[in-house]
């Protein structure tokens, strides 16, 4: 709507000027000025009204629980609307959102849809991948104990009814220890045969109580993830909704209609388990963009309301689909999952088994063999890439998770708890002179500067140089323009750093996590490292409770 208004102030002054030149014209007429200006006034006057009127229905209709984005409430509809930034879908009920903001990184070592092979014993559940957990948690096993997938490793002292489960069977070989004798890996060496602790299902109709507990017990429930503050649900913490995202945008990402192949099933039952969590609706965000395939897991899937997202990165993030489908407000709470995440629920209700298998993308311009492996959550990083980064003179950076949110591991490190996805791309550590000034190499770019928009499908040769210092934080649009949320990024961050509580709510941090605001990093002419500020202030917000 804010188009709308300053299309409404454009056209006021430009009648004014007409009005005001006209007068000055006229010298036949003495009193015409004055009329003019009087004009003017009135008109001033009128778009005034109208602005504060179309501000009071919005506000008027949030109270009452209305999506005004979605539903255009307004005295008039918005620009962007009568253009059709947005339009519905007219085959059938579901929505189709079109997004007109963001920016796609096309990469080199896009991982090929072939399953590779790889051997991997050692695995890890890693407290530190969980936000808000205690740092030295109860650990109920000992080096040397045996376990099966789905026996208990630890849990969180504040919250002991949920337990931190094992990904798979095998020996207890450590308990690693960081900072203030904080726990950061429980490791497993795992047995070659896989052995699955067996549990009894609860029915889908037995109520939300008696399917918390037991995916409580299980281990499953780790597999929530709540927004605002992407932390693992509390135990009496029932979602408004549940959001998944189908499809990836970012760099790299994996694709869900190889992953989902073959646990169609699967994918189905847990699409129902989660419809009896929440008294609101299970949403699904397809990807809608023209010749994107779509499986047909995600087009005829039942129990979930469908929306199509057409776009650029990040139109598959899910916090950018929650924003445009129903946005996170103060008191709510929504969960989101990945895609895999269903498949283990699914199966868990299926088959009475905690199955943490995932097929990881590993991908990058580093990797010999860019390709799918089968392994289980918390795989080790370097059996994971045993004989398949390149060995020449140049050295790699290993990132869990896309170039752009995800961290730096080393070989010894373990797959980070959610992600799906590891990237192998060079270390920028070489001095490029006038690097800023004459470009000698292309690279990705949001800048016009640079011609990359003539060739819209050349794949880069990235790496991690960021060609520039952290500089002073200036006002430069440039967050706007990648973002499609209706959310001032920049004025957010500086309410962050200024510790200002009611700005960061009123700017709408609640809606944000750090993967949302990973593209606005990486256009940032003042190399602010944005993630980091975000997860400081939601953690603020988090401790005012």
């Amino acid at each position: 709507m804010r188009k709308y208004h300053k299309a409404l102030l454009t056209i006021v002054l430009l009648s004014s000027t007409q009005v005001i030149l006209s007068a000055q014209s006229d010298k036949g007429s003495s009193g015409f000025l004055f009329y003019g200006l009087l004009g003017v006034g009135v008109l001033v006057a009128m778009a005034a009204i109208i602005s504060l009127a179309d501000n009071l229905l919005k506000v008027e209709a949030d109270k009452v629980g209305l999506d005004v984005v979605k539903n255009d409430i307004g005295i008039l509809p918005s620009i962007s609307n009568m253009i059709a930034g947005k339009t519905t879908n007219k085959s059938g009920d579901n929505s189709f959102t079109k997004l007109s903001k963001g920016f796609d990184i096309k990469l080199v070592g896009e991982a090929a849809a072939e399953i590779a092979s790889t051997s991997v014993t050692r695995y890890a559940i890693c407290p530190t991948d969980f936000h808000g957990i205690s740092p030295i948690p109860k650990v109920v096993v000992e080096v040397g104990d045996s376990v099966k997938a789905g026996d208990v490793l630890f849990f969180d002292k504040k919250v002991p009814e949920i337990m931190y489960t094992s990904p798979v069977s095998g020996e207890v070989i450590e308990i690693n220890r960081g900072e203030k004798r904080a726990i950061t890996e429980v490791v497993i060496l795992a047995d070659k045969t896989q052995q699955f602790k067996k549990f009894d299902v609860p029915s889908l109709v037995a109520g939300k109580a008696e399917l918390a507990k037991f995916l409580q017990d299980s281990g499953a429930w780790t597999l929530f993830n709540q927004r605002p503050f992407d932390v693992v649900p509390g135990i009496n913490d029932f979602p408004r909704d549940i959001f998944i995202s189908t499809f990836d945008t970012a760099p790299l990402a994996p694709d869900n209609n190889f992953v989902v192949a073959g646990k169609e099933a699967y994918f189905q039952k847990g699409l129902e388990v989660l419809a009896a969590l929440t008294d609101g609706e299970v949403h699904l965000g397809l990807n809608g963009n023209a010749g994107a395939k779509v499986a047909d897991a995600f087009k005829n899937a039942a129990d979930v309301k469908k929306h199509y997202f057409a776009g650029k990165h990040p139109a598959g993030n899910v916090g950018i689909q929650i924003h445009h489908i129903k946005a996170i407000k103060s008191g709510d709470k929504v969960w989101t999952l990945g895609v895999q995440d269903v498949i283990t629920l699914g199966k868990l209700f299926a088959e009475g088994i905690y199955d943490a298998s995932k097929l990881i993308a590993i991908s990058g311009n580093r990797v010999v063999n860019p390709a799918y492996v089968q392994t289980y959550t918390g795989a080790q990083v370097g059996e994971l890439l045993a004989g398949n980064i390149k060995t020449d003179d140049k050295k790699s950076r290993i990132i869990s998770g896309d170039v752009l949110s995800g961290k730096q591991k080393s070989t010894a490190q373990y797959l980070s708890f959610r992600d799906d996805q590891i990237t192998v791309i060079e270390e920028g550590d070489e001095f490029e002179m006038f690097g800023w000034l004459l470009p000698l190499k292309p690279r990705p770019s949001a800048s016009r500067t640079y011609p990359n928009f003539l060739f819209p499908g050349f794949k880069f040769e990235a790496n991690t140089n960021t060609h520039g210092e952290k500089r002073a934080f200036v006002v430069s649009g440039q967050y706007e323009e990648v973002l499609p949320m209706d959310i001032y990024p920049q004025h957010l961050m500086k309410a962050i750093m200024a510790n200002d509580f009611e700005k960061m709510e009123g700017l709408g941090i609640l809606e944000l996590t750090e993967e949302d605001v990973a593209l606005c990093e990486f256009v940032c002419t003042s190399k602010s490292p944005l993630q980091k500020t975000l997860r400081e202030g939601l953690d603020i917000v988090q401790s005012q409770g």
